[in-house]
């Protein structure tokens, strides 16, 4: 069971900061450190200093950790040309020594394009299945062959598909609720699955379809990876869980409905429900990046008992 520290800091953090807490997701004996992909806070707050771009950090990170994994819970097609994100992800990549995972999506928050002047473009997600095409496919080009691609959205000739990851092969994660799309594009271009921020009920509902679609598409369904993203608050009694909920403003009945929220043992005790419909690995959304404390609860009581 893999449990992945995964972090917002469009919400307000440094890179010195999301350096800490990448360095206490290693030496707590975390699988990995993730971190969203977008430009403008969401909800109330600030969001002080301001943003951090998802593939610097990771690249300051790749030099400054030693064993995590590093990854994006999502990147938004709709912000790097895919050429570019390739050529990025294969850097990062070789900086780390092999550890990068690239999530990618299509993009939705529409008002971060705006702030910033990104194009937010009404066909995003066959966008995004052209950038799977070309990512892909750049990096599985033979070195010293080059790379073509004919789309609707891209065109690249005579690309000689270089810099190449570190890794054979960089883990390709998409994720969400499409029923239908989703599904088809994780069977034909991904590693992983991830369901974020449902029930158990509809993260069954939704591991199914991709099984059927990996089947479908003659591949073995238990070739994917299937995970959950969750907020994570966890307190070793009552009142600890509750200042640790005030503290991201949310409320303790909320996160135990809709995340992994309680004492250690009632975390647990979710987490077996999950892995019960096939998750066998979680992104712990930790909101309150300077309580470093909680990710010591985490990895003394949740992640000891999990083995």
């Amino acid at each position: 069971m893999d449990l992945r520290i995964f972090t917002e800091p469009q919400q307000g953090a440094t890179y010195e900061t999301l350096l800490t807490v990448a360095k206490a997701t290693e030496d707590l004996g975390f699988d990995a450190f993730f971190r969203s992909d977008h430009y403008l806070r969401m909800g109330s707050g600030d969001g002080l200093p301001g943003p951090t771009d998802a593939w610097i950090t990771l690249a300051g990170l790749a030099r400054e950790t030693e064993r995590i994994r590093l990854g994006t819970l999502m990147t938004a097609a709709t912000f790097r040309l895919p050429g570019v994100l390739a050529i990025q992800v294969a850097q990062v990549d070789q900086m780390s020594g092999g550890r990068v995972e690239l999530g990618l999506g299509a993009g939705w928050f529409e008002e971060e394009h705006t702030a910033y002047g990104i194009p937010f473009p009404r066909e995003k997600f066959d966008r995004l299945e052209e950038q799977l095409a070309i990512v892909t496919g750049l990096w599985a080009t033979e070195a010293g062959k080059t790379f073509d691609h004919d789309g609707t959205y891209y065109q690249l000739s005579d690309s000689p598909a270089l810099p190449k990851p570190a890794q054979g092969k960089v883990p390709i994660l998409i994720g969400g609720h499409g029923a239908t799309r989703t599904p088809r594009l994780t069977a034909r271009f991904a590693d992983e699955f991830n369901m974020p921020f449902a029930s158990i009920e509809d993260t069954e509902r939704q591991f199914g379809r991709v099984r059927d679609a990996a089947e479908a598409a003659g591949r073995r369904a238990d070739e994917l990876v299937y995970s959950n993203a969750l907020v994570v608050c966890v307190g070793k009694d009552d009142a600890e869980v509750a200042k640790r909920a005030a503290a991201i403003g949310r409320e303790v009945d909320e996160l135990k409905a809709n995340g992994l929220a309680g004492s250690p043992a009632e975390v647990v005790h979710k987490i077996g429900r999950y892995a019960a419909v096939g998750a066998s690995r979680f992104y712990l959304q930790v909101l309150d990046l300077d309580d470093l404390d909680h990710l010591e609860l985490i990895s003394a009581q949740v992640q000891s008992q999990l083995g």
